[in-house]
């Protein structure tokens, strides 16, 4: 871990990185194109001009801007977590036997899988996600939520709670995620108890967050899986690496690759409007902006992190040094 720096060190450190983001949040305030998710009736009713920004680097210094504290569930940004969570549960070979670690091309709730194997192509389409989740061990829903929560609650550094409306919501109306469930049980992808895998399913996707939260989530896999802030481990470092390759090739739906070519970072999207970015062994980064683009990924938030990319070449595969 970077040595913390001293109070004269941090105004001299810090202040240019706030500058960037206080001008990226400014610049990108009155962008409004896009639309808020609204196939799941609690989304819709989010405010559209939501907008935060933050960083928090493995040393545990944070900045941030805008609505950093706005509660908003986490949606897809849990599968990167519950399939950690799955692994340690497993061990990579078996997770591998039930979730491939395939790119699709397609969009994030197709129901399809893998011709050959049977199996969802990786843990960050819904398919995917339904199966890694059905491998959370516990004896019982409840002590397989409290798994969950208390997963979270080491990523957060705090208590974390699923907001009901939107777990009722998300069951009431996942009626595609079910006939993905049945399809993979007839394959054997997944077990007989398809409600209660379900059920996790929706909840884990309701925990409720904020900017803030993902950012340092972000910068506790950016540290080896230790959170930087608490300085707790949240997952297995030997994990880190699977988490990352996953995020990094099939985080952003259907626009990971692009995602990938500009930008150059693993991150992780979810119709909420939040996405979360690791830079491994410098930063997590958090934005939220609830207007999403045709593929469900926040416009603000994708812009952003186009602008920290290219401003403080941040991309994995960018020349460092050198002529």
């Amino acid at each position: 871990m970077a040595k913390q720096a001293n109070s004269e060190d941090l105004e001299i450190i810090t202040s240019p990185l706030l500058s960037v983001l206080k001008d990226l949040h400014s610049k990108y305030k009155s962008l409004r194109e896009g639309a808020v998710a609204n196939y799941i009736p609690e989304l819709a009713k989010v405010n559209p001009d939501l907008f935060s920004i933050c960083i928090v680097t493995v040393d545990g210094q944070v900045y941030e801007v805008g609505d950093s504290q706005q509660l908003f569930t986490i949606q897809s940004m849990s599968k990167v977590f519950a399939y950690g969570l799955a692994l340690e549960d497993h061990g990579r070979d078996y997770v591998l036997t039930r979730v491939g670690v395939e790119p699709t091309g397609d969009a994030f709730n197709s129901i399809i899988l893998d011709e050959q194997s049977k199996r969802p192509y990786n843990p960050m389409v819904n398919a995917g996600a339904i199966a890694t989740t059905s491998l959370i061990k516990g004896a019982g829903a409840t002590e397989r939520l409290n798994r969950v929560l208390d997963m979270f609650r080491r990523y957060t550094g705090h208590d974390v709670f699923v907001d009901i409306s939107v777990f009722t919501s998300e069951r009431s109306t996942g009626h595609r995620n079910r006939a993905m469930a049945h399809l993979m049980l007839n394959f054997g992808m997944i077990d007989h108890n398809i409600e209660e895998a379900l059920d996790l399913y929706f909840q884990q996707c309701a925990v409720i967050v904020n900017c803030h939260d993902l950012a340092v989530m972000g910068a506790t896999l950016a540290n080896r899986g230790i959170n930087p802030i608490t300085g707790e481990r949240a997952v297995d470092h030997q994990y880190i690496k699977d988490m990352l390759s996953v995020m990094y090739t099939c985080g952003m739906y259907n626009f990971a690759g692009e995602w990938a070519y500009t930008i150059g970072i693993p991150a992780k999207s979810g119709v909420c409007g939040g996405i979360f970015a690791v830079v491994p062994n410098q930063m997590g980064i958090g934005v939220f902006s609830p207007l999403l683009d045709v593929r469900g990924n926040s416009v603000r938030g994708v812009e952003v992190c186009k602008e920290l990319s290219r401003q403080l070449c941040l991309h994995m595969f960018e020349c460092k040094g050198g002529n």
